[in-house]
């Protein structure tokens, strides 16, 4: 797999995607063209060289994979699964179910959707309780995780694990949103494209200045209010996906303390590690998403020994030194040169 092609030149480096800035033509793939917008309850950032406007495309994936795979929608099919309904899986579910399942057996059971009511137990998903949560009501919700206990049937139907089994794809569904935008780009004929949603991306071909991609990568800057972007580092990429999961910026302060959204499916608990911020390049953004979440579930270590036994999947880590509070920046061995 080709992450990269050569040494970041320092006049090429652009805040999460500079490569956005519109050219005209290139080598006649047509031009540059530049959508933004809001979707899923984030923001999107594309850029693609074409001589057809393909918006109305782009956003009919986009509504697709909500009808598909959106929690928050009480219309989706996973919502209509979740609820016990007799539904037939569509192509979108079977395939990120099936991810899901290959990235929960890797990553030890640490990456696990169905730990969906533990999420909403705590109030990071798309129910909240309101209160929160004894050990008791953990104990009556931990007996239904366990997306190795599920299975598509022969009729084609997600069996849950048990009837209070619940799946929530969001750790995994941004990244899987932009590899299926940039799969109706190629099938238009569009191989120079840059896909970011909600900070998840997927690329390929090059960027308006005919190069790599250059993508940055965010410092774990926290800020109650709004999304801080801090350059930590530039890496130039292209034909892969990348993803970046941190505890720095979804979190909330409870009687016992502040507590992150990354919940392990050990105890039921809000997991608490090393780990500041994971970025992660894998041959797809789904991928990269996941494995992504999974490496903040679990110690550096433990993440760096995981992605070792996984081809084509590279991370950056950041950890942070409890003596003065600096970051520590430390990756794998195939991950790109990085310009700080």
């Amino acid at each position: 797999m080709r992450f990269f092609k050569r040494p970041l030149l320092p006049s090429a480096l652009f805040l999460l995607v500079l490569s956005l800035l519109l050219a005209s033509c290139v080598g006649g793939r047509g031009e540059y063209r530049r959508l933004q917008g809001g979707v899923w309850n984030t923001t999107y950032n594309i850029s693609y060289a074409s001589a057809t406007d393909l918006t109305d495309s782009v956003l009919a994936v986009m509504k697709q994979v909500e009808l598909s795979l959106s929690p928050f929608n009480d219309s989706s099919l996973i919502s209509r699964i979740n609820r016990g309904e007799p539904c037939e899986v569509d192509s979108l579910v079977r395939r990120i179910f099936l991810a899901s399942q290959e990235v929960n057996r890797a990553s030890f059971g640490r990456f696990d959707p169905t730990v969906a009511p533990l999420i909403n137990l705590w109030g990071f998903g798309y129910r909240n309780s309101g209160v929160e949560p004894t050990q008791a009501m953990i104990d009556s919700v931990m007996v239904s995780v366990g997306i190795g206990d599920c299975q598509i049937d022969s009729l084609g139907r997600l069996q849950r694990k048990t009837p209070m089994t619940e799946f929530n794809f969001s750790a995994i569904t941004k990244g899987y949103g932009c590899d299926l935008v940039g799969e109706m780009f190629r099938r238009n004929g569009c191989n120079d494209f840059m896909v970011e949603i909600g900070g998840e991306i997927a690329m390929s071909g090059r960027n308006p200045r005919g190069e790599d991609w250059h993508i940055m990568v965010d410092a774990p800057v926290e800020n109650d209010t709004a999304v801080v972007h801090s350059r930590m580092a530039v890496m130039a990429v292209t034909d892969c996906g990348v993803a970046t999961s941190g505890n720095y910026r979804n979190f909330k302060q409870t009687s016992s303390g502040r507590i992150w959204h990354t919940i392990s499916t050990l105890d039921g608990l809000p997991a608490h590690t090393d780990l500041l911020a994971a970025t992660v390049i894998a041959s797809t953004a789904m991928l990269a998403d996941a494995y992504a979440t999974a490496c903040m579930a679990l110690p550096s270590d433990s993440a760096r020994l995981m992605l070792e036994r996984v081809p084509d999947v590279e991370a950056l880590f950041v950890t942070v030194n409890p003596s003065d509070s600096a970051f520590a920046i430390t990756t794998t061995p195939g991950f790109p040169e990085i310009k700080r």
